[in-house]
């Protein structure tokens, strides 16, 4: 069974995951940590369960979701995976991050790059890709059948939806990905968002303002 433990970090309040499993194998989704002591954080989490971690993956490549990405190939050695189509993403965060105020060390770059459909695997665990365009040009989702979660990035909050108004986004194709990709699950799978608290499937498909009006 996968355990989950979540890290807000940065001043966007960004979700950070890790994810875990009996085997003490975890994967890294979408570090966000920007402070000393927000690394500090992560890094004590793992090493007080024994975790060794294996993967790191970026649903997409947003600043507030890759601010920790060197940090985590500078301790563990590890480079993220995510779709291809977010590299331009991710190589446009250099120009904008001093606008925003932002210390922004560079990322390293995949040698593995993830397909729009498949699984990607740890311990004793798999996650199955979610791919949900929208937000960003590439988005993917990482979801667990078994354990009836899905990370879901900046795709689906509780009550509301991703910005559509980032370079990248379309509101027309989100809804498209959350209708086609999402809705279609089992409404029972809680959504851990990339910033809120979780919801569900099911709850969204029946409060969601923005399929509700």
């Amino acid at each position: 069974m996968i355990q989950i433990q979540i890290f807000v970090n940065n001043p966007y309040q960004e979700n950070s995951y890790i994810l875990y499993d009996e085997t003490k194998e975890c994967v890294i989704i979408d570090p966000g940590m920007y402070t000393a002591a927000e690394q500090n954080e992560v890094v004590n989490f793992i090493k007080e369960e024994g975790l060794k971690p294996v993967l790191f993956l970026n649903t997409h490549c947003h600043i507030d979701h890759v601010l920790g990405n060197k940090f985590i190939f500078d301790y563990y050695g590890l480079k993220p995976q995510f779709h291809k189509g977010e590299l331009p993403v991710l190589q446009a965060v250099p120009a904008y991050a001093p606008q925003q105020g932002f210390r922004y060390e560079l990322s390293p770059e995949p040698e593995v790059f993830l397909p729009e459909t498949g699984f990607v695997n740890f311990g004793s665990s798999s996650l199955e890709l979610v791919f949900a365009p929208g937000h960003s040009p590439a988005h993917l989702c990482f979801l667990s059948r078994a354990d009836k979660f899905m990370i879901g990035g900046d795709v689906l909050f509780r009550g509301s939806i991703g910005r559509t108004d980032l370079p990248g986004g379309d509101y027309q194709t989100l809804i498209n990905s959350i209708q086609n990709k999402v809705f279609t699950l089992p409404d029972d799978i809680v959504v851990y968002p990339g910033h809120g608290p979780e919801t569900t499937v099911g709850y969204e498909k029946q409060y969601n303002p923005f399929f509700n009006r």
